[in-house]
């Protein structure tokens, strides 16, 4: 896996706690940037794994905030940025399905104004107002934004419709913020396909054996996968911006 020399260098990465957004924070630790980890206040796991990334001698801080409350997520920027001293990468991987199970296309009972505003709060405006947040410390340092967006917003199917057209949101928000930040800040995103982490949809076995037939590379992606390639587009790419990589170890083809 290659890394990069990221002393002096400062990250904010949302959802950060678990699945692909720590194995970001550790990839970005490891190559020696200082990480915020962004976690819901009442979730252990972000206290948790600050404790234990500072055990193995990473430079890692807590950003507890709920990036899906209009007032919280921005508050949680400002408070990350000075803590860290500075805003170099903000990593937008924060999200939620809204549902347990999967729903169907033909399963429109089950597509609630609930759900609805669940996954838009958090997949779809809480991108959206931490990028914001962040604009005028990213600007500052010349840096690069990497939002998670999904397969499921490039026309796949997902945990449900409402989750896909958020993700497709994220999609054409990365265009228009690249649009809009550039020359000073890069902004792109990454869609997964099928990843193995602590993912709140409960897939069936025989869903998680067909992904894996289906994908060109015949194994579902790990978290560490989709890390390489964010840090990548926050740490090198400098010539790509406005871009939505698709890694899903070829399901898609």
């Amino acid at each position: 896996m290659i890394t990069y020399d990221l002393r002096g260098k400062a990250a904010l990465v949302t959802g950060g706690a678990s699945g692909i957004g720590l194995a970001t924070v550790r990839l970005l630790a490891k190559s020696g940037c200082r990480v915020a980890i962004n976690h819901l206040a009442e979730d252990s796991r972000g206290p948790d794994m600050v404790d234990a990334l500072r055990a193995e001698g990473m430079d890692v801080l807590s950003a507890p905030g709920n990036v899906g409350d209009a007032a919280d997520g921005p508050r949680m920027v400002e408070q990350a940025a000075r803590d860290l001293g500075r805003l170099d990468y903000l990593v937008c991987n924060a999200g939620t399905p809204g549902t347990r199970t999967a729903i169907a296309p033909h399963e429109l009972d089950r597509i609630t104004e609930e759900l609805w505003q669940a996954v838009i709060e958090v997949n779809l405006l809480g991108v959206f107002r931490c990028i914001k947040a962040a604009a005028p410390h990213l600007k500052a340092a010349g840096g690069a934004v990497v939002s998670t967006a999904s397969i499921a917003g490039l026309g796949y199917p997902g945990s449900s419709m409402a989750y896909g057209a958020t993700k497709a949101g994220v999609v054409s928000l990365t265009r228009n913020l690249a649009r809009g930040m550039g020359p000073e800040v890069r902004v792109n995103a990454v869609a997964p396909g099928a990843v193995n982490s602590s993912w709140q949809v409960e897939w069936t076995n025989e869903q998680r054996a067909t992904s894996i037939d289906k994908a060109a590379l015949k194994r579902r992606c790990e978290p560490e996968d989709l890390a390489e390639v964010i840090v990548f587009l926050l740490a090198g790419a400098a010539m790509v911006t406005g871009q939505t990589v698709v890694v899903d170890g070829g399901l898609t083809l």
